[in-house]
């Protein structure tokens, strides 16, 4: 039986009903694929520690994956409580915080008397109707809040228990991957496999070894200007970068604020300067060295791929998407027909749009 070749507006139409089933599929299905997706990305992290203790320690495949998990675990509890002092010491703070606001409040409340002439009693009467407003939609909201952290803490926990079972069932699983396509597939399968999992597991200690850098020189420059909570705005922008483009820049704004609340508006302009000069020399020096070998990206894919992130799966689909359209590029890159999208997803590494041969001279007879 001959292939039928559809019309290209055939073709589109059928390409864009597939786009969306697929992303109203993952956006239906987020309480499930995120905390696979992130179990992927730990079970890919911690299978050179598994592979060791396996190999190694000759430990049992099951005991290999407990304890891999449970060093995981151990150094996200010491993140989680590291911050957790922090907040507590920065809570303290909160009166001063509040003292600070109301102080810019009355300026700009000042100002817009003298500049629009709009007595401070018009624009507390504005506040107080817009706060009672505010203030509704908080009580209205705090039922919600409190689903989401419950929310947050079945999806570690999920996380956590799929982390394990990648790890014990690699091998079944890469063989049922390896069975959905044709034998003669499968030596090609096999390699984008390799390749993806070789690309990020670099992609996820890229990511950390740089955010420890970043971190180290943050808390040191912020030291050096005397800011408080040094330590703390430190790590937090450090942890916030690994959002791309989106990520520093708001946590520089909230370091900028927490500095003003406690010193001036001068020291709160050093942070901001500070940390912004470290985010350049991260994206030229150390993003391209560490990173940027691992998932080649173009800074448009890369964003578009951050906002869509967080339209289907919210805030970790920030982080998720940057390496599933990594890998969405090795499988483009070996998929006849999909070599265009590979190239539109990769850098631009100054070849030439069309690679033709120059016309050989006609020979002429002796």
């Amino acid at each position: 039986m001959n292939n039928v070749k559809l019309p290209f507006y055939a073709q589109l139409a059928l390409t864009l009903l597939a786009i969306v089933l697929i992303i109203f599929f993952l956006i239906q299905g987020r309480d499930i694929f995120v905390p696979l997706v992130f179990a992927v990305l730990v079970g890919v992290l911690l299978y050179p520690l598994n592979k060791f203790l396996e190999n190694k320690l000759h430990l049992g495949r099951a005991v290999a994956s407990f304890l891999s998990v449970f060093v995981f675990i151990t150094v996200i509890a010491g993140f989680i409580y590291f911050f957790t002092i922090q907040i507590v010491n920065f809570s303290q703070d909160i009166p001063m915080l509040q003292k600070r606001v109301g102080e810019i409040i009355t300026s700009i409340q000042h100002w817009i008397s003298y500049k629009y002439h709009i007595n401070t009693r018009q624009q507390t009467d504005y506040i107080n109707k817009s706060a009672t407003d505010i203030i509704s939609r908080i009580y209205n909201s705090v039922s919600n809040i409190f689903l989401s952290v419950t929310g947050m803490l079945l999806l570690i926990v999920f996380v956590f228990i799929f982390s394990f079972f990648m790890l014990y069932h690699r091998r079944l699983l890469l063989r049922f991957i390896l069975h959905l396509f044709r034998a003669k597939h499968r030596d090609r399968v096999n390699e984008v496999i390799s390749e993806t999992r070789s690309m990020m597991n670099s992609y996820v200690l890229g990511l950390v070894l740089e955010m420890i850098i970043v971190g180290i020189v943050n808390c040191t420059l912020l030291l050096i200007l005397g800011i408080k909570y040094a330590v703390f705005l430190g790590v937090l922008t450090a942890v916030m970068n690994i959002i791309p483009y989106l990520g520093i820049y708001s946590s520089t704004v909230f370091a900028m604020l927490i500095t003003f609340a406690n010193s001036s508006w001068g020291n709160a302009f050093s942070v901001g300067l500070a940390l912004i000069i470290v985010h350049i020399l991260d994206s030229n020096v150390l993003m391209p060295r560490i990173v940027g070998g691992r998932v080649k990206m173009n800074p448009m894919i890369t964003i578009i791929a951050v906002l869509v992130g967080e339209f289907i799966w919210g805030i970790p689909g920030m982080f998720l998407f940057i390496p599933i359209v990594g890998m969405l590029k090795i499988v483009f890159e070996r998929v006849d027909g999909m070599q265009p999208w590979a190239i539109l997803i990769g850098t631009d590494d100054n070849k030439p749009i069309l690679e033709t041969k120059k016309p050989e001279k006609a020979r002429t007879g002796d």
